[in-house]
């Protein structure tokens, strides 16, 4: 084996050992619980390494070796590993060769986790990827916990809201959020937050309802205008969505969700099927591709995407096309399918994790994830055209007019997406909304978010809702608002 050892002592090692190992060719062990002196240090050190997937390093294995240890341990690991480095939360050592030791500040990397993992993989050797910040972002979330999360907008982005005469909803799973972006009076992009657990699709369906898909449920909100009328500022609200029902699916991995006519269909990936709901059961499978046997959790091909095309479920998209739990891992860059739902037949194949498929002005329009394409389909031939080529992966799509709202998404996953097209092509990639032009392809503004916003899965345009609300449950809005039939008492 060529593995390169490298320890991680102090305060916060647990912590940078799991962003590193998000890296490609990395082993990692934990030798916390040993005291300063073991003999066998390096055969228990050995033994312990494993991968990302649980699996130990062959005779073949070149990269890195990381595991966190104890202060105590130091002197026997130099002693056993002479071309051993150490990595050191708590200040540099006297009994360790300069050469053999980098020092890096806990509070820096939490702060600045970005610039302080380039300059950390130079030192050892190994390459920088964007994927690495998700433990350490995941644990400033936690620090930062209750301040307002950052976002920017180029002038273009309210200018357009405007213009068309709706707003945006973009839900957020990573960091738990659902986003409604507006346009203020004065012109400038409000983006308004809302705490979800898991939240994943959205749909509008007729009279005003609007469906959430989270972990575990599907959260039904109806728009109540009188409402609207009673929020403050006054004057400024059109809309306002309260809370009518919340379903429980349990946890099916609910990925898009549309309305045929007033029925609610959603893609419930965890058992790669169609599905609706009823008052009686966690939810009713309607469909499901040829090649899937049974009915059971496993996530066989990872059914996403989903349009309803003149009240019918029509296309879905899948990562892959096997019938066994997570069978499409293995040839996602390219083992994506669009199906026609009406007939089971393949629409487009070879796809690099496609998501979002919509029937638009005529056309067939998908997002190939794995490429950061918005791509064109001829329904006849399958054939695929790129309409944009955008910096993050796509996943999430609205179209209004010749306007296309893309989210784009930055993918952490270095194990999950480190062989796409897309990670090939960039080493950082953005999340927000961008805007494009479907005639020219050109980028004519953007939604960034910024901070710890790293994932979008759905946007969803409200037209004729400049200025909604989404109420949450606890508030006057929820409380005190009854809708009843007409009529009264009898």
């Amino acid at each position: 084996m060529a593995l390169h050892a490298v320890f991680l002592v102090g305060a916060g090692a647990p912590r940078l050992l799991a962003a590193l190992r998000r890296g490609r060719s990395v082993w990692t062990a934990d030798l916390a619980g040993h005291g300063g002196s073991d003999p066998q240090v390096r055969e228990r050190f050995a033994a312990a390494l494993r991968d990302r997937e649980g699996r130990p390093p062959d005779a073949h294995a070149a990269g890195l070796a990381l595991a966190t240890a104890p202060a105590a341990l130091v002197p026997a690991l130099a002693s056993a590993f002479p071309g051993a480095r150490f990595v050191l939360l708590d200040g540099l050592r006297d009994d360790l060769a300069p050469a053999r030791q980098v020092a890096v500040d806990g509070e820096a990397l939490l702060a600045r986790p970005r610039a302080v993992l380039i300059e950390l993989c130079a030192w050892l050797g190994t390459d920088y990827d964007q994927a690495l910040l998700g433990p350490l972002e995941q644990a400033a979330r936690e620090v930062r916990a209750g301040q307002p999360l950052a976002s920017g907008a180029t002038d273009s982005v309210p200018e357009t809201l405007a213009r068309l005469g709706g707003s945006l909803l973009v839900s957020t799973y990573q960091a738990g959020k659902l986003v409604c972006a507006r346009a203020q009076p004065d012109g400038t992009l409000n983006t308004h937050f809302r705490d979800h657990d898991k939240p994943m699709g959205l749909a509008l369906g007729p009279d005003g309802r609007l469906a959430l898909g989270t972990r575990t449920e599907v959260w039904d909100y109806r728009d109540v205008p009188d409402a609207a009328a009673k929020l403050e500022p006054p004057d400024v609200h059109d809309a306002c969505f309260v809370l009518r029902n919340r379903h429980v699916t349990g946890d099916v991995a609910i990925h898009e969700m549309g309305f045929a006519g007033d029925e609610l269909w959603i893609v419930a990936t965890g058992f790669s099927c169609l599905a609706t709901l009823d008052a009686d059961h966690s939810f009713v499978p309607r469909w499901h591709p040829s090649w899937i046997t049974e009915l059971a959790p496993g996530d066989r091909c990872h059914l996403n995407g989903l349009e309803i095309v003149d009240g019918v479920p029509r296309y879905v998209t899948a990562l892959g096309t096997g019938d066994t739990p997570g069978s499409w891992r293995a040839g996602k860059a390219t083992g994506g399918v669009l199906l026609d739902v009406p007939s089971g037949e393949v629409v487009a194949s070879g796809l690099s994790m496609p998501h979002s498929p919509r029937w638009h002005d005529g056309e067939l329009l998908v997002l190939e994830s794995g490429r950061g394409h918005l791509s064109r389909v001829d329904p006849a031939t399958g054939e695929t055209t790129c309409v944009a080529e955008l910096p993050g992966f796509t996943r999430g799509l609205a179209l209004v007019g010749r306007t296309a709202f893309v989210g784009l998404s930055q993918i952490r996953e270095s194990s999950t997406f480190g062989d796409l097209p897309l990670t090939q092509r960039l080493r950082e990639r953005q999340c927000g909304v961008w805007m494009v032009d479907l005639d020219s392809g050109e980028t004519t503004g953007l939604l960034r978010f910024a901070d710890l916003v790293q994932e979008v899965f759905d946007v969803l345009w409200l037209p004729d809702r400049r200025f909604p609300e989404i109420a949450e449950v606890g508030s006057v809005s929820t409380s005190d608002t009854y809708v009843l039939k007409a009529g009264g008492l009898r």
